[in-house]
């Protein structure tokens, strides 16, 4: 009779007796992968977590330290990406974060520089597709409203009258913004 059978009857074995039975091991294998203490807690939790959501799959108790394993190793490769993608959102927050030291530009300037960045940006989104067109191609390509008109096929009067009306409603949702006042 095996210690999974009483009296003919199979028994499952408690998930938390289990899960103590290879916990130590399961630990060694996360260190050797992970190297650090702390992340292989993290990794523990979520392997029993997941271990006790799928408890119902395991049919053979002894069959229990693989497919643990299957979980834990599953379980690190997610912790890793996880850790990968907030270490890139960290270096992107640096990328783009105020100069340090003193270069002359205070914190909180280059705080309202980016808010009212975005404020442009998000006014230029309700803008028409075309009069965002004609804008962008104007300020960020630098181009000249023959350039404009060489590209896109009307005429430089008909950019011009274009630019025109694209920047009074440009103009019209920076100020319902307050990016701007009346008087700019």
């Amino acid at each position: 009779m095996t210690p999974t059978e009483i009296a003919g009857v199979d028994v499952k074995p408690e998930p938390a007796a289990l899960l103590q039975q290879h916990d130590r091991w399961l630990r060694t294998a996360l260190i050797a992968r992970l190297r650090n203490s702390v992340e292989v807690d993290d990794v523990m939790q979520e392997t029993v977590t997941a271990a006790l959501v799928n408890w119902q799959q395991i049919r053979d108790p002894g069959a229990a330290g693989p497919w643990l394993y299957k979980i834990a190793i599953r379980q690190a490769l997610l912790y890793r990406r996880k850790q990968g993608r907030i270490r890139k959102l960290h270096e992107d927050a640096q990328e783009h974060a105020p100069p340090r030291g003193d270069s002359g530009r205070n914190p909180l300037d280059w705080l309202l520089a980016e808010e009212r960045d975005q404020m442009v940006r998000d006014a230029l989104s309700e803008l028409p597709r075309r009069d965002a067109e004609i804008l962008l191609l104007k300020y960020t390509e630098q181009w000249s409203y023959r350039e404009i008109s060489e590209h896109i096929g009307i005429s430089t009067s008909a950019v011009e009258a274009r630019l025109h009306r694209a920047r009074q409603r440009m103009r019209e949702r920076l100020m319902a913004r307050e990016v701007i006042s009346t008087g700019t």
